[in-house]
This record gives C-alpha cells, structure tokens and sequence, in this order.
C-alpha cells in the first residue's frame, strides 16, 4: 500500500490539483458570504484566501507550485474584465450624464491612491523596491504589475498589495458610504472601483447593479490613468 505522504507528494505536483482547490476555496467563501447575508466582513474572496493560505501552509507547498496549477484562474481575469461590458453598456445612458463628475472623481481618486501609499510608507521608513512596489496598488493586478516592473518595484509584492487592498476596500466600502451618507449608486460604485479595482467591483455588483457598472468604469479607467501617472508621480516624489 502506498503510504499517503507518497501519494500526497504525487498530487500536489499536478495542476489540477491546486485549480480544483481554488475553486473549492472560493464556493465555500461565496456560500459562508450568502449564509452572512452577504456581510461585507465575509468576502468570498477574502475567506478563499485564508481557506487556501491554510492548506499551504498546512502541506508546506511552494506558491509558485500553487500557482502554476492555478494561473487558469488567473488568465481568466481578462475575460471576466471584457464581460463587465455588459453591464456598462446597460447603464449607458446614467453613464452619458456623469461624465464630467467621473473624470473629477478619477483623477483626484488615482493621484491620491498613489501619492498618498508612498508619502506614508516612506514616512514609515519604506524605501527602496519596496516603496517602490506600493505605487499600482489600487490598479487591477495584471496592469498593476506591469507598472511595478517598469518602474523597478517586485511584481509578487504588488500582487499581494492589489489584493489586500481589494479586499479592505470590499469589506469598508458599504458601511464607510452609509456612514457618509451617500445614496447615489454611481458615486459609490465609481468609488469603489477607483480604489478596489476587481475585488471593490464584485462587492458593489452585488449590492447594486448600477453601483456594479460604475465600479467597472472606475477599475478600467483607473487602471489606464495610473499607467500614465505612477511613473510620473514616483520620479517627482522620489
């Protein structure tokens, strides 16, 4: 009889193994976060994270192992970005009135996301790649780590950036809007968007359609505009 750390060993090489596991993960998290009520401190994402966290670190499994059985997962980010098309061209119309407003909210939304990560890390004492690797956090992943490439920060770390700071956005933006008491799904949407990319995208599609939309134009939009300023922002302030 094969003695299981044999077996173990075998399984955790193949692929398939860790796609599996991912998407496990994430239909456990979605149904802890519909038995919640949706609660914005159960994320799906955020409870696949830990659930996966858990089991690496219980089988002492490299990431890139991890990885290379998940990057489906991974490669499917593009196209679940085109589908958010969808949606947009729904709200067209609401979109059409709201250009103006948008391209304010944008550009104070981007600046203040990259400038306001490397003042306060570098006041903290943060120098050097690390700094550096702060500036796309509030892009999606895939742009935000070509940014960091380009402007010499570590892709990995800005990988984990960008989802920590999806998650944080996800799990605050709901009660931090009602608190301030804004009502109006487009600037909480856009909002979201802006500063959660994908992740803050998710959490407001299920809250609100239009909300949804929103935090779509704001992830995309954002992500162009820190492409163009983070290089920018970084050789003025470093």
């Amino acid at each position: 009889m094969t003695p299981l750390p044999d077996i173990w060993a075998y399984l955790s090489q193949e692929p398939l193994l860790w796609l599996t596991a991912t998407l496990v993960a994430y239909l456990l998290g979605d149904a802890a976060s519909r038995a919640a009520r949706h609660n914005p401190l159960v994320n799906p994402v955020l409870v696949a994270m830990l659930l996966l966290t858990g089991v690496l670190y219980a089988t002492a499994t490299p990431y890139r192992t991890y990885f290379d059985g998940a990057q489906f997962v991974h490669f499917m980010l593009g196209p679940a970005t085109v589908a958010l098309a969808v949606p947009l061209y729904n709200n067209l119309h609401l979109i059409r009135r709201s250009l103006i407003p948008m391209f304010g909210a944008l550009l104070a939304g981007s600046l203040t996301a990259v400038v306001s990560a490397l003042v306060v890390a570098r006041m903290l004492g943060v120098e050097g790649a690390l700094l550096l690797s702060l500036a796309p956090k509030s892009a999606t992943a895939p742009v935000a780590i070509g940014i960091s490439e380009q402007i010499g920060g570590l892709p990995t770390l800005t990988a984990v950036l960008v989802i920590l700071t999806g998650i944080i956005g996800a799990v605050v933006v709901t009660p931090l809007m009602t608190l301030l008491r804004i009502r109006d799904w487009r600037a909480r949407g856009f909002a979201v968007g802006v500063a959660a990319h994908g992740i803050g995208t998710a959490r407001a599609f299920q809250v609100n359609d239009t909300a949804g939309a929103f935090a779509g134009i704001g992830m995309g939009l954002n992500a162009l505009l820190t492409a163009l300023v983070a290089p920018w922002v970084v050789w003025v302030l470093l």
